[in-house]
């Protein structure tokens, strides 16, 4: 298998790096934005300055921790109360010959920041002492400026086309999991992938059979059983786990928009809106938990038939996903709320102050919705149901383990 089979998606190669960079420091879209955080410097000394940063950058993992590691932990401290990380499930994954920090993993997750996931966990593996970050898939809908895609391939992004007629997603899909084998087993990357294609509006996580036949049909292994052509992926289940979604209100919005109209699509400026919301807004508390490796339990189903071995395998990697959330106060109370009224089920999870904190959230959130027929309680509905969702599929996982 060669590399150029994948250029039509690919990140930048090592070699595809210095010219990349000089292309996107002279894209005008590029040059204004940049203006626009320092524009008392002229435009000759903030290339200059930029192209001496550049020194010694060869490949993309450079271009992170030079660039990008500095900004994600500037984002941790300022728009979070902190970010934590357990990977004790991947300690117990490698023979006497390896250490976890050794293999390359494929996780699966829950999506809750278009931008921040993956980055927040790049930053989790540097610090853990992984050898390397992650590559990732971004949709194509996302990349709306030649700036953009450059910038993201440059930070280990391959590209997931949308859009596409039931023909062309056949051939996109086997090659993008033609990559994601080949980018794991060759060139030794771990790759980052969404449980699911968007994210989960309501934050009821559940993986997508799709996505688990996407990462088998790519697979060079020559057998019919569907879990040796996972096996080399060594996928993990990875728990993301916001305390404040920044998002949660312009999800309720757009609820309520495809409510209204069913014909409703978000906008390219919508998708920004939320790219932005999502990276400058209050998160409160993040953790990141790595579940147990599906090569330790895949073969227990490796004799399903098909339809039902994705099923099976979908629902196991889900149980994974929701019996480690790491659960707070608002998830409680979001539950009670819609729940119980005054009947306060979890209310040991929770204080009064806690309530107050909550409500008092939940109503400056939904004051930033200006829509019209603006639908206060359906809107608060869903908002609560963003928060309770998580806590309901954890006691259902932990009920369905005993």
């Amino acid at each position: 298998m060669d590399i150029k089979e994948f250029d039509e998606i690919r990140p930048y190669e090592a070699g595809e790096m210095k010219q990349a960079f000089e292309e996107l420091i002279n894209d005008r879209q590029f040059s204004l934005l940049l203006k626009g955080f320092v524009p008392w410097l002229p435009k000759s000394i903030r290339n200059g300055l930029l192209r001496l940063a550049f020194i010694g950058i060869k490949t993309p993992l450079d271009f992170q921790l030079r660039f990008m590691k500095p900004i994600v932990w500037y984002f941790v401290r300022k728009y979070t109360d902190g970010l934590t990380f357990d990977d004790a499930a991947l300690s117990t994954h490698h023979s006497l010959l390896t250490t976890h920090h050794d293999k390359r993993y494929t996780f699966v997750s829950n999506h809750r920041d278009i931008v921040l996931d993956s980055a927040f966990l790049d930053v989790l593996l540097n610090k853990n002492g992984y050898p390397t970050t992650v590559e990732i898939g971004i949709g194509d809908n996302l990349l709306i400026y030649p700036w953009i895609k450059r910038l993201v391939r440059m930070n280990k992004a391959f590209t997931v086309r949308r859009g596409l007629t039931a023909h062309e997603m056949m051939r996109s899909s086997q090659l993008m999991s033609s990559y994601i084998h080949y980018a794991v087993t060759q060139k030794k990357e771990n790759i980052w992938i969404a449980q699911r294609e968007g994210r989960a509006k309501d934050s009821d996580d559940r993986t997508q059979d799709s996505v688990l036949k996407m990462l088998a049909m790519g697979s060079p292994v020559e057998s019919e059983n569907i879990a040796d052509k996972l096996r080399d992926l060594n996928i993990v289940p990875l728990t993301i786990s916001y305390e404040y979604d920044p998002c949660d209100y312009l999800k309720a919005q757009e609820m309520q928009q495809k409510r209204d109209n069913p014909a409703f699509k978000k906008s390219r400026q919508d998708d920004l809106d939320n790219m932005k919301t999502g990276i400058y807004g209050y998160k409160g508390r993040i953790h990141y938990h790595c579940g147990t490796p599906i090569d330790e339990w895949i073969d227990e189903y490796k004799d399903l038939p098909k339809k039902d071995f994705y099923t099976a395998l979908a629902h196991r990697m889900d149980g994974e996903i929701h019996r480690h959330y790491n659960l707070y106060p608002c998830n409680y109370i979001a539950l009670d709320l819609l729940e119980n009224g005054a009947c306060r089920t979890h209310h040991s999870n929770y204080t009064p102050a806690d309530v107050k904190h909550f409500e008092e959230y939940l109503s400056a959130q939904l004051a930033k919705i200006t829509i019209p027929n603006k639908d206060e309680a359906f809107l608060r509905t869903q908002m609560l149901t963003m928060y309770a969702n998580p806590l309901r599929n954890y006691l259902a996982a932990h009920d369905d383990k005993r």
